[in-house]
């Protein structure tokens, strides 16, 4: 379907801290917009969105403890595409990367231009750019694997203990249910059982979380692996777990390629 009815869709990223990490782009999409629609977990974060549009609309009064998220999700994408329908100029403004760890952007998106309409999406610095700058993290040097926590815990996902592996959402690993915040020690002692069958129990592991407001600094927490489960966490919390063992070197194709001009 070609994209020429009146209505149009950008989802832009604010970045992580407050007023420091969303692009000139992104702020002239939600400043021209005729209606902004704010998914951000500080207020101070929507408040700081209204100073730069009069009409903004929280997208965080969808969220219900023992709701679905996926219910939630569904319901803020029907309320983004409701205003585009509508023929107007709409801008989501979502907390970090728009496109990572966020459903209703994509679907959005997707949605708006099979109907017919103009929408793409802008990125944002996500909580990921944030831990390579804040733990000194170089994914080149030994490689990176990322994965959701339950996701990870739930199916097999071969991965290299010779790189550095990153979980998110590890305060809610074990969860099925998509309707809690934070999952209990037991269910997060299956991840940490799981990942005890590749790391020794007294590997040193990383918890983090970034700054949001300025005034915050990034908060980190190295802990011995077999520890783990018992950490206070949160949905925002990321676990990063450094490489245990070398990398093992391909000599035949080493010596190949230096035979080779």
């Amino acid at each position: 379907m070609s994209n020429n009815k009146k209505g149009s869709l950008v989802n832009v990223g604010l970045g992580m801290t407050l007023g420091a990490h969303i692009t000139p782009l992104s702020r002239t999409f939600i400043e021209q917009a005729d209606v902004v629609f704010v998914s951000a977990s500080n207020r101070l974060v929507e408040q700081w969105v209204e100073t730069m549009n009069k009409n903004v609309i929280s997208l965080q009064g969808f969220y219900q403890e023992g709701k679905s998220r996926l219910q939630t999700y569904r319901e803020m994408t029907e309320a983004i595409l409701t205003e585009v329908r509508a023929g107007k100029s709409v801008c989501g403004a979502f907390y970090g990367h728009p496109g990572v760890f966020a459903l209703p952007p994509h679907e959005s998106i997707k949605q708006a231009r099979a109907e017919g309409f103009k929408a793409h999406m802008e990125p944002g610095i996500s909580a990921e750019d944030c831990l390579y700058a804040d733990l000194g993290i170089d994914p080149g040097k030994h490689g990176c694997a990322h994965f959701e926590a339950s996701q990870f815990l739930f199916n097999h996902r071969p991965f290299d203990p010779s790189a550095y592996l990153v979980l998110w959402q590890v305060g809610i690993a074990g969860d099925k249910s998509l309707k809690v915040f934070e999952t209990s020690e037991k269910k997060r002692q299956l991840l940490v059982n799981l990942l005890l069958e590749t790391y020794p129990e007294n590997h040193v592991v990383t918890l983090y979380e970034c700054a949001v407001l300025p005034i915050e600094e990034t908060w980190q927490l190295d802990v011995a692996l077999k520890d783990l489960a018992k950490q206070k966490m949160s949905m925002k919390t990321t676990l990063l777990i450094p490489p245990c063992c070398m990398k093992k070197p391909r000599s035949e194709v080493i010596d190949l390629a230096q035979q080779i001009n």
